[in-house]
């Protein structure tokens, strides 16, 4: 935690009272450079306060040579805790050893100031239970070099002073701000997690004044993406680090456990305790959905440990006004794509129609009630879907649109979109349980049992942007025929090829990359919903004033 606060306050806060943590190759490699020193081995020969050994003396034998690996130590007069990656002791004297993967910086001294904190209070710790520690060991694997710290009167005070510093920022409950055009974010495994510029942007920060002068310091698509099981009867398995899909005992697909961020099941498929186990264990949430496509459920590991996040977001939830205007946001932003979608996919764009969503959009600013807001959104849908049909071409596909309708959908149309609506939700719950959120507590969509209320809302300004538009390609571009669609009484569904078509349109626009309208930056619609999260979150947590729905322009 020390190391952490020495470096970036704002990441030691994430880390240490919120719970959030994300690896990179540092991380990574460097969890590799600490196999052998996390194994304990060796032990610490017990000392009083007073640095006398509890046995007998002999005072002209000499002092024994002992190294101790992996050695947990405390003490309530510092308050502190740490586990030290080797101590070598000589008789009374006791010298910490921290392993670190890199080489040796280049810089006075040669080890930077976080590592020097660090060291140091392994020092006091071993002080405090008995030892002589007058000095530390940084022993750099990558350049296998040993460097050593000295504890003089300076680093003593530095060390307690930045540890009393910790504690006050552990006790206060407000993160501390973002580092400003910092050289440490772009190593940094929380950068993602933290969005120091897009914060500090939307902050009205003094060093990032223009959208040019974000960064993008998070990578424009995830390497992990999802990963779908529709086979009736299949059963998903583990082998090694490797999920497994077999059908009537037939290899069907495959995949690295490290390139899944979520597995979805449709209908009669298995998951074996195995996989389900090592999916718990990796933060990998398994989406349970009907044959039709309606998600039942979630299995997932243990809770985010960001309590602080789900303390205030039922605190803003039970303030009717805070979170009235979270929900204009959200529903101007949806109205607004909206109206861009009927620009950019009609061939003749309905003028009336355009000013109609308009004039809608701005009413919402003036909406007083949810009621208000609802028939405000609700007119909107009515004028924007009285043209969606005109979106479709009529020379190229064979299928029509006259009226939204659900439960059942009565025309491949709206089977197409509530399939759609569907998996979009699914998406949103896990972009909203990944940042630590509880999905069934929204601030638009109220409380009801059983409904994901906040994954609702974050999909809410998606729903024309990814859903609709995956939806106008797999017709336009002739991607589903009349074979793909079953046909029982009034009502209308998907069969399996029909279903993975439409999947693959979706996760097609989920990857599609497009510019940022805040930040600049390129960036795909996925990673864009979990940045929504994220911002919703530092809404809530007080660092911005006001959540930034998300429009195209």
């Amino acid at each position: 935690m020390l190391n952490e606060y020495t470096y970036c306050p704002r990441l030691c806060y994430m880390e240490w009272v919120q719970g959030e943590f994300a690896h990179s190759a540092d991380t990574l490699d460097g969890r590799f450079q600490h196999k052998r020193v996390d194994r304990p081995a060796g032990d610490l020969p017990a000392r009083e306060r007073n640095g006398k050994s509890p046995g007998p003396d002999d005072e002209d034998a000499q002092p024994e040579k002992i190294h101790a690996r992996s050695v947990m130590l405390s003490d309530e007069g510092l308050g502190a805790i740490a586990r030290i990656d080797l101590v070598e002791t000589e008789g009374n004297r006791a010298t910490p050893v921290d392993y670190k993967r890199g080489t040796v910086p280049d810089i006075p001294g040669h080890v930077y100031d976080p590592e020097r904190v660090q060291l140091c209070l392994q020092g006091l710790l071993l002080r405090a239970n008995g030892y002589e520690s007058a000095e530390g060991i940084i022993y750099y694997v990558g350049s296998k070099r040993r460097i050593h710290v000295g504890f003089d009167d300076s680093l003593v005070k530095q060390t307690l002073e930045l540890l009393e510093a910790a504690r006050k920022m552990a006790d206060s409950g407000e993160i501390p701000p973002p580092l400003e055009d910092s050289p440490k974010c772009p190593r940094c495994s929380l950068v993602g997690i933290c969005l120091p510029d897009e914060v500090s942007f939307l902050k009205g920060s003094r060093y990032v004044v223009r959208p040019d002068d974000v960064r993008r310091l998070m990578p424009a698509r995830d390497d992990a993406l999802p990963m779908y099981v529709v086979a009736q009867g299949a059963l998903v398995g583990k082998s090694g680090d490797t999920l497994t899909v077999k059908v009537k005992g037939k290899a069907a697909a495959k995949a690295r456990l490290l390139d899944v961020s979520s597995l979805s099941i449709f209908g009669n498929a298995q998951v074996t305790a195995q996989a389900t186990r090592e999916l718990l264990e990796r933060g990998i949430p398994i989406c349970h959905f009907t044959y039709g496509g309606w998600q039942k459920g979630v299995t997932w590991g243990m809770a985010h440990k960001n309590v602080e996040l789900r303390m205030h977001q039922f605190r803003v939830a039970g303030d009717q006004s805070m979170s009235l205007a979270i929900a204009k946001e959200m529903v101007t932003a949806k109205l607004r794509n909206s109206r861009v979608m009927l620009r950019r996919n009609h061939p003749q764009p309905p003028a009336t129609a355009l000013e109609e969503i308009k004039r809608l959009t701005a009413m919402v600013e003036t909406a007083d009630s949810f009621g208000t807001l609802l028939g405000i959104e609700g007119a909107a849908a009515r004028v924007y879907f009285a043209h969606f049909g005109g979106m479709i071409k009529a020379g190229i596909s064979t299928f029509n649109f006259r009226t939204r309708n659900r439960r059942p959908p009565k025309d491949p149309v709206n089977a197409v979109l509530s399939f759609l609506y569907s998996i979009l939700m699914r998406q949103a719950m896990v972009s909203a349980m990944a940042v630590g959120f509880d999905p069934y507590m929204g601030f638009y969509h109220q409380p009801r049992y059983g409904r994901p209320a906040l994954a609702l809302d974050l999909a809410e300004e998606f729903r024309p942007l990814i859903a609709d538009s995956a939806a106008l390609t797999l017709f336009n571009n002739a991607e589903l025929k009349e074979k793909d669609f079953i046909r029982r009484a009034r009502a209308v569904s998907l069969t399996q090829d029909g279903r993975k078509a439409v999947i693959r349109a979706f996760e097609r626009r989920m990857d599609t990359l497009i510019t940022h309208p805040l930040f600049q930056y390129s960036i795909s619609y996925r990673r864009i919903m979990e940045v929504q999260a994220r911002l919703l979150g530092r809404h809530l947590l007080g660092e911005l004033k006001k959540y930034p729905g998300f429009t195209t322009r």
